[in-house]
């Protein structure tokens, strides 16, 4: 344990030695902030609109079903197909390109070390984005009252949707030497898995269901409304271990390439 925490240590400072964490925290925090600001106003307006009607017996409108739960399910989960596709990148590809990677494959270290440590470091800097996130919902609760318990779920999907991303975005950073390629096929593929569950519009079988079940997307519905359901949450554990696995595997193919 001691040697993964090291080397995610070590990913972690890293990515602040370079511009990538700063350049993806800034643009998380302004598209975050700007999506936060803009279902607040839309949130204020209907409000005011509805107290100029004399409210017509409608009940309060909730604060976590108009700007929580579409802020965190909606545009963020998209933007983060685009952004975390950076922090994976380098992961491996840029031992590749510096020429550690042999150092890597010969250290005294077993491979599953080095996969989670890097796994962990780059969940760490996701962690800082998700906290960010929260910074600008903690604002609705001290003016506000929004309900605090699905927030928990939310967090806990927020998490483990990021978790799958840089899982597969790592396994993608061990195809090439080129950060560039490896994020970019990373962005293309995430994209693809997202919108799985648009082959339910024209096939409503089998086929439709299978797609659907393997979209990234389905699955966040339970946590965005506040629940956590264990099949969802099953699913992207499941997605986490596959991309570990199949980095190990990679890995030792590039052992035997050395």
């Amino acid at each position: 344990m001691r040697n993964i925490l090291a080397i995610a240590g070590k990913e972690l400072r890293q990515y602040f030695h370079s511009p990538i964490a700063y350049v993806v925290m800034t643009l998380w925090a302004f598209a975050s902030g700007f999506v936060f600001y803009n279902f607040t106003g839309a949130y204020m307006a209907q409000t005011f609109r509805m107290q100029a009607m004399g409210g017509m017996g409608a009940p309060p409108m909730s604060l976590n079903e108009y700007i929580i739960r579409p802020m965190l399910e909606g545009i963020l989960m998209v933007l983060l197909l685009f952004l975390l596709p950076l922090l994976s990148m380098r992961l491996y590809a840029e031992e590749k390109r510096s020429g550690t990677m042999e150092l890597l494959l010969t250290a005294p270290l077993t491979d599953l070390d080095v996969i989670l440590g890097k796994f962990l470091g780059a969940m760490a800097l996701y962690s800082v984005l998700v906290a960010i996130t929260f910074l600008y919902i903690g604002y609705l609760f001290l003016n506000g009252n929004p309900n605090a318990q699905p927030l928990l779920a939310e967090l806990l999907g927020l998490l483990l949707y990021g978790g799958a991303l840089l899982a597969l975005g790592m396994w993608f950073s061990t195809f090439t030497k080129n950060q560039i390629i490896a994020g970019v096929i990373s962005m293309v593929v995430l994209l693809i898995l997202y919108i799985l569950d648009w082959v339910q519009v024209y096939s409503t079988g089998a086929v439709g269901k299978v797609f659907a079940y393997l979209s990234l997307s389905t699955h966040n519905d339970s946590f965005a409304k506040g629940v956590i359901d264990l099949k969802d949450t099953v699913f992207y554990v499941s997605v986490i271990v596959v991309g570990i696995f199949l980095t190990a595997r990679s890995v030792d193919a590039l052992k035997g390439r050395a």
